[in-house]
């Protein structure tokens, strides 16, 4: 993928998230991996909301700006740290999704309560260590740490870091964390949970390939895209 796709498909990765509920004052950003030194990355500054191509920097991976108009965010190391712990990483984000964050608020766990949460089934970790901007190297290493193999972590009384192969693969695993902590919240207020173990404790497992495929995840893209066209969070991107 060249630069400016790249930088594209980063910008609608934000107005994607703020259609999902994600948004968040003007905190919040969504990065990529240009290559192995660069990083393609939200500015500081505006809203999930408002991102457009040339809102998107370049950083290398000790944050310093590199090209592009605007300010560095000043958490832009839960990016860079993330991908020098994990070569397969394409697509990172940090954002404040309210259920999600609500999770890490309290002493809950993610359950296997619908199928969004499947793609969470080995784990969804939490990062205890402070609830402060993470924005020095050593705490977005402990993030990373925190965060593992994982797909996502929830920073405690803070927002969430989630990451992907691509930023396709990033926005539907964000997407499914919030949509599966607010499916929990809804079913916690309706009576006690039962997580699709009780009725067998592979469920979750052969759940997985079928819902967690590249094809389903581009599909899914394709059709946010036209989502946020049709919903009104497309002003100022590409036709």
């Amino acid at each position: 993928m060249d630069d400016q796709a790249l930088r594209t498909d980063v910008a609608w990765a934000c107005r994607i998230l703020a259609m999902e509920g994600h948004n968040d004052f003007t905190l919040g950003h969504v990065s990529a991996r240009r290559d192995a030194n660069l990083v393609l990355i939200k500015r500081f500054g505006i809203g999930l909301d408002e991102v457009t191509p040339d809102d998107i920097l370049t950083i290398d991976m000790d944050r310093r700006k590199v090209a592009g108009n605007g300010a560095v965010h000043l958490e832009a190391v839960l990016h860079t740290e993330a991908y020098k712990s994990r070569a397969e990483l394409g697509a990172v984000i940090h954002t404040h999704p309210p259920y999600a964050t609500a999770i890490g608020a309290v002493e809950a766990t993610l359950k296997m309560l619908c199928h969004d949460a499947v793609l969470f089934k080995d784990g969804l970790p939490i990062f205890a260590e402070t609830a402060e901007l993470i924005t020095q190297p050593h705490q977005g290493q402990a993030v990373v740490r925190a965060l593992g193999p994982h797909h996502a972590v929830l920073l405690r009384n803070h927002g969430v870091l989630v990451v992907g192969r691509d930023v396709p693969s990033a926005i539907f695993a964000a997407i499914s964390l919030e949509r599966a902590a607010r499916f929990q919240a809804i079913a916690s207020a309706l009576g006690p949970l039962r997580p699709m173990e009780d009725m067998d404790s592979a469920m979750a497992d052969r759940l997985y390939p079928s819902k967690v495929r590249q094809e389903l995840v581009n599909n899914y893209w394709h059709y946010l895209i036209r989502q946020a066209r049709q919903r009104g969070f497309a002003a100022g991107m590409p036709a």
